[in-house]
């Protein structure tokens, strides 16, 4: 596995990533478990995160605090990556979001671009690009892609599950982003799911499958 690949070891992260899986949890249930997932892979992905000393003065006397100094985006894949947004967005309730739309193309299996909204000068300094599911590798290469273009030096991919393909795939064209993920699965199958999965994420998020 590339260096720059970090499956969460977290118990709770593979306790909530089983019932993600079960093909009987609801819609409902499902929202709730991928926003769940992303916080808690959320904490490991920020740990380099630059702060700067600040003081604060508390209701017992002052001390020294700190406060980040990067702004950070987050920017989900849509429609998939939409789920993962609350989760961390709590943690980081000053990021701001950015929304890319890409969809794979089922016949050739790659990425089209659909939707970009994001401003001519880049308004952060690190983007957590956000989709469950890294199978191909085609949508997280193009948004990356976008990203660099924009002026963005430091990007992170956040995900739940990711194929091997996936995960060569994004490396080899961008082996500075690191891959934050719940689990790395066995394999895609012949229509570019990953298996074992756990089938479509946007359907499964949005009651459509």
């Amino acid at each position: 596995m590339p260096s720059n690949v970090f499956p969460s070891p977290h118990p709770l992260v593979a306790h909530k990533l089983t019932k993600l899986r079960d093909r009987n949890t609801d819609p409902k249930k499902f929202r709730e478990l991928i926003r769940e997932i992303a916080a808690l892979i959320a904490y490991e992905v920020t740990r380099d995160l630059t702060t700067v000393p600040t003081r604060v003065v508390t209701p017992m006397g002052e001390t020294q605090g700190y406060v980040l100094r990067e702004k950070i985006g987050l920017v989900p894949i849509l429609r998939a990556g939409l789920g993962m947004v609350e989760g961390i967005w709590d943690l980081m309730p000053s990021s701001e979001v950015w929304h890319i739309g890409l969809y794979r193309d089922e016949r050739t299996l790659k990425p089209v671009e659909y939707y970009n909204k994001l401003p001519i000068e880049p308004t952060v300094s690190v983007c957590l690009v956000l989709d469950p599911m890294l199978a191909t590798g085609g949508s997280a290469v193009a948004a990356v892609d976008i990203l660099k273009r924009w002026g963005v030096s430091k990007i992170k991919f956040v995900g739940l599950i990711a194929a091997p393909e996936g995960i060569d795939n994004l490396s080899r064209h961008h082996p500075d982003v690191p891959i934050h993920l719940a689990a790395v699965d066995s394999h895609l199958n012949d229509i570019g799911y990953i298996v074992p999965g756990l089938g479509d994420a946007g359907d499964r998020q949005f009651g459509t499958a």
